[in-house]
């Protein structure tokens, strides 16, 4: 018999602990499990184990039609639920060769942006809650609560929102629609200083931020991260310039690619916060082009039963959160034979290996919060 004794009196400050962080956690937005090894107070080694969510969508994507399959797309990143769905048909309408009419293209773009501060102002919110600042989370609830406003508005649905259909959009914007939507961009727009100064110009934020859980732009490329944290790290991509969709192409002059080069938490804070605030200039830009457009279709008529003809093509679109792609296979039937979904949280997540050792545990909920990802992204 062999005794084997473990832990007792100095022999365990030698001994690495594995510490497993969730997979029920308050810090890690849902279903996320962090395993890892400590060496005291200081982390030697990270593993993201995911999974926990799992649905399937990707499977479940062949055995429904196009029509069917938009309702799936929106549900992975329930905060960006409308430019989920928008990779989607946009792909579907590549396959066709679908032209989309001038009304939908600019109220999509429109619709897009909101979205996209929806998105961004949840994780403003909550980031310095993660942090120990409740009060930014109240004030990110607020502004979230005009925008939703119009959202259902214009679509019926708060988080699902079901309003892109192949070939354009369910319906036509409500009479004065767009009124009520200036007027919560402008009240959302006149109280973001809140953020600059409340949270930005808080010590103890910039104290537990400035320095912490750098990114280097060469991890970056190597883990194929997307969206602000990259352009936090200098890595100067964005979609909506670089390979413009939908009306982007007509707003260069509005659209703005923030950049910080420091790669730290605080740098990946800065960008989200100055992304949003260019996302309502985008709105603005909007709503003055579609005042100026005449009364026409936003759909095209499309047959009861609707094949794609056979072949492949690719999507992609920059998400609120990243880089999302869209590679879609058609056998000519009226389901995908295949439809491939790259979400940017999967490829984010994965600098956590990089990110985490060598850190103190105390800075490990700061950078996993500054990482701004949806599980349900990862998982999808």
């Amino acid at each position: 018999m062999t005794e084997t004794t473990i832990g007792i009196g100095g022999a365990a400050e030698s001994t690495d602990m594995v510490l497993n962080i969730g997979p029920q956690h308050p810090s890690t937005h849902g279903v996320l499990r962090l395993r890892i090894v400590l060496d005291g107070e200081r982390v030697q080694h990270a593993e993201p184990v995911i999974g926990y969510m799992h649905r399937g969508a990707e499977k479940l994507f062949e055995a429904r039609d196009y029509r069917q399959i938009i309702m799936l797309a929106n549900r992975h990143d329930w905060l960006s639920a409308f430019s989920n769905e928008l990779g989607v048909v946009m792909a579907v309408e590549r396959m066709l060769g679908m032209e989309v009419p001038e009304r939908a293209v600019w109220t999509r773009t429109l619709l897009a942006e909101l979205n996209r501060v929806l998105n961004h102002l949840m994780f403003l919110g909550s980031y310095p809650l993660e942090l120990g600042g409740i009060t930014p989370v109240f004030h990110a609830f607020r502004e979230r609560e005009e925008l939703q406003t119009v959202m259902e508005e214009v679509s019926g649905g708060r988080m699902h929102y079901m309003f892109n259909r192949v070939g354009g959009l369910k319906e036509d914007i409500p009479a004065g629609w767009t009124g009520r939507v200036r007027e919560a961009v402008a009240s959302v727009r006149s109280r973001m200083d809140v953020y600059e100064n409340l949270v930005l110009g808080n010590e103890i934020f910039r104290g537990r931020t400035r320095g912490i859980g750098v990114l280097s732009a060469e991890a970056v490329h190597a883990y194929g991260v997307s969206g602000p944290i990259a352009r936090a790290s200098g890595v100067d991509f964005d979609l909506r310039r670089d390979e413009p969709y939908l009306a982007y192409g007509e707003l260069l002059d509005t659209l703005k690619v923030v950049t910080r080069t420091e790669g730290d938490c605080l740098a990946r804070f800065e960008c989200l916060l100055e992304q949003t605030l260019n996302s309502l200039d985008l709105a603005d830009a909007c709503l003055d082009r579609l005042a100026g457009l005449e009364p026409g279709p936003v759909n095209q008529r499309l047959p009861k039963v609707l094949k794609a003809p056979e072949g492949h093509t690719y999507a992609w679109t920059e998400n609120p959160l990243g880089v999302n792609g869209y590679y879609l296979v058609s056998k000519g039937e009226k389901t995908p034979y295949r439809l491939k979904l790259r979400s940017a949280s999967f490829n984010n997540i994965q600098a956590l290996t990089e990110l985490l050792p060598g850190t103190l545990v105390s800075d490990m909920v700061a950078i996993l919060g500054s990482l701004f990802f949806v599980v349900g992204d990862i998982d999808k």
